[in-house]
């Protein structure tokens, strides 16, 4: 428990909730920012996964692309950081509203599979029209909404079930393409070359009459 203005900001900043105009840039730089469309979005999230499962020794998540066109990527991590302030009010780590601080402006900073820059999870969360982070920590489990970036819930408690990690849906916008309807498997295959994460992928597209 403590005051938010004093937590040190290693990934993204504590201090700031919201960054509309860095949310407002993503969306004018999609086509950059978000090259190859979905799939780029989809290791965007991986990567946090990745960087998690390197740390720990090997770590799973499940990539599902669902029949209305959303994705859910679900991990067994430790889920999203997550404190009380000092008012006693759960406050989670501004990963989908903010800019990740150490790869957003980064001139050689890391690439991801697909031979692009990663430039964090908030791409993912300012392209789509409505995103659901929630993440399961050993002290708590938690779930929000996003559209286009911006929270449109509270943070909400949710039941815990006795596990962790943090499991991301989302619902890619039309400023990105291809959109998940049209990739074809070996596309989805591509997700899975990490080090240390195991990525099984779940496709429950419509099939094409």
């Amino acid at each position: 428990m403590g005051d938010r203005e004093t937590w040190a900001s290693t990934t993204h900043d504590w201090a700031a909730s919201v960054d509309e105009a860095h949310l407002a840039d993503v969306r004018e730089r999609a086509a950059d920012l978000a090259p190859g469309g979905v799939l780029h979005l989809v290791l965007e999230v991986l990567a946090y996964a990745s960087e998690e499962a390197t740390e720990r020794g090997g770590g799973r998540c499940r990539v599902t692309f669902r029949h209305d066109g959303s994705v859910s990527v679900a991990d067994d991590g430790r889920g999203t950081d997550t404190r009380l302030d000092e008012h006693g009010r759960a406050v989670r780590k501004p990963v989908m509203s903010t800019r990740d601080l150490r790869v957003f402006d980064a001139v050689d900073g890391p690439v991801l599979p697909d031979g692009h820059p990663r430039r964090g999870v908030s791409v993912v969360s300012a392209l789509s029209d409505w995103l659901v982070h929630r993440n399961r920590r050993s002290d708590g489990s938690w779930e929000q909404r996003y559209e286009r970036g911006i929270p449109v819930t509270d943070l909400v408690p949710v039941e815990p079930d006795g596990t962790t990690g943090t499991t991301v849906t989302f619902l890619p916008g039309p400023l990105v393409q291809p959109s998940p309807q049209v990739l074809t498997l070996d596309a989805l295959a591509s997700l899975q070359h990490w080090p240390h994460l195991t990525v099984e992928v779940v496709d429950e597209r419509a099939v094409a009459p």
